[in-house]
């Protein structure tokens, strides 16, 4: 992990290395250029996505609404694995036979509004990666030649993170909470019928929030080289973090089936644990360095 710290300590001196070199002003204008370099390629993947709309949104968008997606099938073989170990339990349960789920628009624009705003939504999805690329390329210059080569895994792991998030909230926090809203009644005479616009925010929330939410292991390996966050603080405060964990798959999930929940949770408290892991990898290296007379900011 000694890649992060070379760039966490960059990017703290950042100021102090360039400052003699570059401007305020040529900062800004320097970081305005990868800013639209960025803008540039979300643009590119948007049109793409614009273009390809209509396998896009029968493929992948409206992928959770059908019973043959990937996640129910799974659900059902799980069902049939834990009766095999535990016949009580109801495999047919696990199973998604059909889903009640029936899409409206309201408005004149409404279907031209919806493809080009999740194109847009696709198109940023798709190109946080390069994002990231340039944020790389911006504090580039602050570095020395080998912490340029140390921290190039830099864009790598929060791509590798992000895109493992995004794949947790479209193949299981997805359909799950799909699952159980279209299956929710109050009275059989009231009928569900789920605008388009309020069904796609929800799926592109779910999905962006959960890849954001991967990065966890990122914001605390910073926190800790700043000497912020510390491993015995996470131990101390794991039970807080497993009730919050809790709430938040019982929020995602809001099933009385527990063991849907823990299918959301676990994730989460690997999640959790490896970013203790984390830190206590950047505290040993800060110790190393000590030992070994260097000094690290």
């Amino acid at each position: 992990m000694s890649i992060f710290s070379k760039l966490t300590r960059s990017i703290k001196e950042k100021g102090e290395q360039m400052g003699a070199e570059m401007s305020f002003f040529q900062h800004l204008e320097a970081l305005r250029w990868h800013l639209i370099r960025s803008a540039l390629a979300i643009l590119v993947f948007a049109i793409v996505a614009f273009i390809y709309y209509h396998e896009i949104f029968y493929n992948v968008i409206l992928g959770p609404t059908r019973t043959d997606f990937w996640t129910y099938r799974m659900m059902c073989n799980m069902g049939g694995f834990f009766h095999s170990l535990i016949p009580y339990i109801d495999a047919k349960g696990f199973c998604v036979s059909s889903i009640n789920f029936k899409l409206i628009n309201t408005d004149l624009a409404g279907q031209f509004n919806l493809q080009f705003s999740s194109s847009i939504m696709i198109g940023l999805i798709a190109g946080i990666p390069y994002l990231l690329y340039e944020i790389w390329r911006f504090i580039r210059p602050a570095l020395h030649e080998k912490e340029r080569k140390a921290a190039s895994g830099f864009v790598f792991y929060c791509s590798f993170l992000f895109a493992l998030g995004v794949m947790f909230g479209y193949y299981v926090v997805t359909p799950l909470s799909i699952r159980f809203f279209v299956n929710y009644t109050i009275s059989e005479s009231i009928e569900n019928l789920f605008s388009i616009d309020s069904f796609i925010s929800s799926e592109s929330m779910l999905t962006l929030v959960a890849g954001i939410v991967f990065q966890l292991p990122i914001v605390v390996y910073i926190l800790s080289s700043l000497d912020i966050l510390t491993p015995k603080f996470m131990r101390e405060k794991r039970r807080y973090a497993t009730v919050i964990i809790l709430v938040l798959a019982a929020i995602i999930t809001p099933s009385p089936d527990a063991l849907t929940m823990l299918v959301v949770a676990l994730p989460l408290f690997i999640l959790y644990e490896f970013s203790i892991w984390v830190a206590v990898m950047v505290q040993r290296k800060k110790k190393k360095n000590e030992e070994t007379g260097l000094t690290v900011q």
